[in-house]
């Protein structure tokens, strides 16, 4: 291959499975995605040894994906930044100092989160040094309707694993599943992959009388949808018969932030955070804590089991919130368990937090079972 066929190799950190969404965009455009390997120990690990002490886990993470992205070849490493209190502002300036510093020489691109489609475009434009509205209009297209494909099979995965009979078997076939998605090209052909994708998660075999718990997932958003830095919650969730829902998702982030207002449809999540959070927290003080605090309402509004809210270590928007969890319990009557990740988290003692804060779940839900029941027997002699 000549020099000048020769393809652009362009890598995204890992955060759930934000990566296939981005790699069909690339490959519209002719240009070759570099997925690094998955998250690992050694990641962290890397990262970890290049980054300043105190900053937060999905910094060390990041900084590890890209070191194994370039040293696997990839010529281009881009990276999302935002404006506001939060760290991530300064992450990008820090990452792109610290590759400098040990000697890489990989172009560095930025994505800034509120941008929009103008902002996505211009990447495009310069990854690929084009300049093609109708071909960039398609890559966007089939970048963002495969993300909000992949959050709704996920959220499927969850039904599933919570009432499965052989534990793995939800797994096993969402693998399959995940598969369908990956190999489409076309946006055409999107519609048939969801169904054979679906169809496949259908042939788990499930308890339907199970005894489910449902609870909310919130928290700091790359905690909340990337398994390796949750450890991955939702699975040791499913396996206690929990089912998960992931209040903030990378579909839920792109209609706020991304999606032109008349092609949304319905109350988005930034829109429902400003109003159930309100009472608690008049504004946004960075990170994700409005949506922390509005997923904390929402939750009980709905009637759910619990909540669990999972962040870094040192993630100032998230500390914030959780000093918020105790005032908002005079109106919101939820089980709410605060877990705070970093490279030193233990999986036993993790688990072990899992398993009471269920336990506990499970006995209150059961008791106001029963408390409902006496009700309704009292209401009935009454009305005889």
């Amino acid at each position: 291959m000549s020099k000048e066929d020769k393809k652009v190799k362009v890598a995204f950190p890992h955060m759930g499975s934000v990566c296939i969404a981005w790699a069909a965009a690339l490959k519209k455009i002719g240009v070759e995605p570099f997925i690094p390997p998955y998250t690992s120990k050694k990641t962290l690990s890397l990262g970890t040894k290049h980054s300043p002490e105190a900053i937060c886990l999905p910094y060390k993470l990041i900084l590890g994906n890209f070191i194994e992205a370039i040293e696997g070849g990839a010529d281009y490493v881009a990276m999302i930044t935002s404006p506001g209190c939060c760290r991530l502002g300064q992450y990008g300036n820090s990452i792109e100092n610290a590759l400098v510093d040990m000697g890489y020489h990989a172009r560095y691109i930025e994505l800034s989160l509120y941008d929009g489609i103008k902002g996505m475009y211009n990447v495009l434009k310069e990854i690929s040094g084009k300049n093609d509205p109708i071909l960039f209009a398609r890559a966007i297209n089939i970048a963002i309707r495969k993300m909000f494909l992949l959050d709704d099979l996920e959220e499927n995965l969850a039904y599933y694993r919570a009432r499965e009979i052989t534990q793995g078997d939800a797994d096993k076939h969402y693998a399959k599943a995940l598969q369908y998605i990956k190999d489409v090209e076309h946006s055409r052909d999107l519609k048939r992959a969801k169904k054979l994708a679906f169809d496949e998660m259908k042939k788990v075999k499930i308890d339907e009388k199970k005894e489910v718990l449902k609870v909310d997932l919130t928290g700091e958003i790359y905690l909340v949808c990337d398994a390796f830095s949750n450890q991955n919650i939702t699975k040791e969730l499913g396996k206690m018969g929990v089912q998960v829902r992931r209040s903030l998702t990378v579909s839920s982030f792109i209609k706020d932030a991304i999606i032109p207002k008349v092609f949304r449809d319905g109350e988005t999540h930034l829109q429902r955070a400003y109003r159930l959070a309100k009472p608690y927290l008049m504004r946004d003080i960075g990170g994700d804590s409005l949506e922390c605090v509005s997923d904390v309402a929402y939750a009980d509004e709905r009637g759910i089991d619990g909540i669990i809210h999972i962040s870094p270590f040192t993630c100032m928007p998230e500390i914030m919130s959780q000093n918020i969890f105790p005032a908002m319990r005079e109106n919101c009557d939820i089980p709410i368990l605060p877990l705070i990740m970093d490279e030193q988290t233990g999986k036993a003692g993790y688990l072990t937090r899992l398993e009471a804060f269920v336990d506990l779940m499970r006995r209150r839900k059961r008791k106001l079972a029963k408390e409902k029941s006496q009700s309704e027997k009292i209401a009935v002699e009454v009305e005889k």
